[in-house]
């Protein structure tokens, strides 16, 4: 923050389409006052009033040098500052877009409280879940509803709340959300994890269920299933993270 803007380059064909020159050039010579989050999405504010809009999908990711430096070969986008720090948007897939929101508008989808946020509690997620006939995975995974956490957190902190993913959300109890909501801090803050065997275990091998489909529950012995929820794959144990009311998956949302 505090520094000053040389130029923003898009380099992909793809972000140049987001980003042509002209609008670019309405960041050139802008100081940048302050960096946001909102979910996914990186927020420069330039003192103009303008806002840099940095969405990182699945792979994006800042690499910093300088103006001196090659570029990565997976750089999709440039913001060189007066100093000669660069900044290089990387992303292998070329899913993540650098574009740039004149004072007064906003590009953003609708976003809900940050999964991150203090303020984030029971409450909130039992209004924000009251109405939805889906299961509790991919209503997690709803930017609306919890902007920030991604599939692999959302698995995790039903992991660690010991709730079934295929749970119908308008089911969820107000204490099934208490839990959740510490979870999820637990899961975006593993330092505060409780001491315990499964959590030392799971400390050594990053996961408790992601990726660990068939291998053992660190928690109860069951077994890692895999389902399919929204397209993406869900990771859960079938011991201990049941539920009485499910939503019924579609043909699709089952595992062949």
């Amino acid at each position: 923050m505090g520094k000053s803007i040389d130029a923003v380059r898009a380099i992909h064909p793809a972000l140049r389409r987001k980003l042509p020159p002209a609008r670019a050039r309405l960041a050139r010579g802008k100081r940048i006052d302050r960096i946001e989050r909102r979910g996914k999405h990186q927020l420069l504010h330039l003192d103009s009033g303008d806002t840099i809009v940095v969405h990182f999908r699945m792979n994006g990711d800042w690499e910093i040098g300088t103006t001196a430096d090659p570029l990565d070969r997976f750089a999709r986008g440039v913001i060189d500052l007066t100093d000669g720090t660069r900044i290089s948007l990387v992303d292998p897939r070329a899913l993540s877009s650098i574009t740039i929101d004149r004072e007064g508008s906003s590009s953003l989808p609708p976003l809900g409280r940050e999964a991150s946020d203090p303020a984030l509690d029971a409450e909130y997620l039992l209004d924000a879940l009251k109405r939805k006939k889906i299961a509790i995975k991919p209503a997690l995974m709803d930017q609306s509803v919890l902007a920030g956490l991604g599939n692999i957190y959302a698995a995790e902190a039903l992991w660690e709340a010991e709730m079934d993913p295929r749970q119908a959300s308008h089911t969820v109890s107000r204490g099934q959300l208490e839990k959740l909501v510490t979870a999820i801090r637990l899961v975006l803050n593993p330092r505060k994890r409780r001491p315990g065997r499964y959590s030392e275990m799971r400390n050594r091998n990053r996961f408790a269920v992601y990726d660990r489909e068939g291998k053992i529950c660190r928690r109860c012995g069951g077994t890692i299933a895999r389902i399919v929820q929204a397209g993406r794959s869900t990771y859960y144990c079938g011991s201990c993270q049941t539920a009485k009311r499910r939503v019924s998956p579609s043909p699709r949302a089952t595992r062949p």
